[in-house]
């Protein structure tokens, strides 16, 4: 073959595109989180995957369990993605996620758990009606143990329906220090709890609230009444918040 047909048969070669690597290779970071250093992979369209180290173990085990369960390989990571340190010290919105993966049942239920707001908590229950599902609290529930990036997607601000945290993840310790470093006052829930209260209801406002919602919280003892359920606060004539949607 000549010289010059080489040269002609190069030039008719494209180059590949810069962002085929990170279609078909993910990426891996090991960053600081609240309860200690955090593994999260990367795919081209976003996190797919983040845990904590200690829960996961041994960074090559887990890194081999990502290549066994998901076919990709993967790679070390230049940076953090964009969003990821911010969102794991509660400064920022947070980076992409890819959850294409997951069942379009799942990502409601995650795009809904994502909703809650810093320093409060949500029962399975009001969940999955937001979701569009409110007779699928187990599901939920199975979802959210499952969850494939807690943190950000902050599984541990939904409690059971009787007012106890419940499970975690990596255990209901964790659970609680992420909780109770958001400020959440858990020994007060815990007395409503034990009381059957599951509503907290203004009667300078008329107005019923979960127990964390930033309303309640601002409700003096002398106008706070509690209310086992919505139908009670309604018959006493409160109407539900229109924030945390009761």
């Amino acid at each position: 073959m000549t010289d010059s047909l080489l040269e002609d048969l190069r030039d008719l070669a494209e180059p590949a595109p810069a962002t085929l690597a990170e279609r078909v290779v993910d990426s891996w970071v090991q960053v600081p989180g609240p309860l200690g250093d955090v593994y999260a992979v990367v795919g081209a369209r976003g996190v797919r995957l983040l845990r904590p180290a200690a829960y996961a173990g041994e960074l090559g085990t887990f890194l081999e369990d990502y290549r066994a369960r998901h076919g990709r390989p993967v790679r070390p990571a230049a940076r953090p993605p964009r969003g990821l340190l911010p969102a794991l010290r509660g400064t920022g919105p947070g980076p992409a996620l890819d959850l294409d993966a997951l069942t379009p049942f799942a990502r409601d239920v995650l795009a809904v758990t994502a909703r809650i707001p810093s320093g409060q908590t949500r029962p399975y229950g009001w969940v999955a009606r937001e979701a569009g599902h409110p007779r699928a609290v187990r599901a939920v529930g199975t979802v959210l143990a499952r969850n494939p990036v807690p943190l950000l997607v902050p599984c541990h601000r939904v409690v059971r329906g009787d007012g106890d945290v419940g499970q975690y993840l990596s255990g209901r310790a964790d659970k609680v220090a992420l909780l109770e470093d958001e400020g959440v006052d858990l020994p007060r829930l815990a007395e409503f709890a034990a009381a059957g209260t599951r509503l907290i209801g203004s009667d300078t406002t008329g107005i019923v609230c979960l127990p964390t919602c930033h309303h309640a919280r601002r409700i003096t003892t002398a106008h706070r009444h509690g209310f086992p359920s919505l139908d009670r606060a309604r018959a006493a004539g409160y109407r539900p918040c229109r924030d945390c949607r009761p």
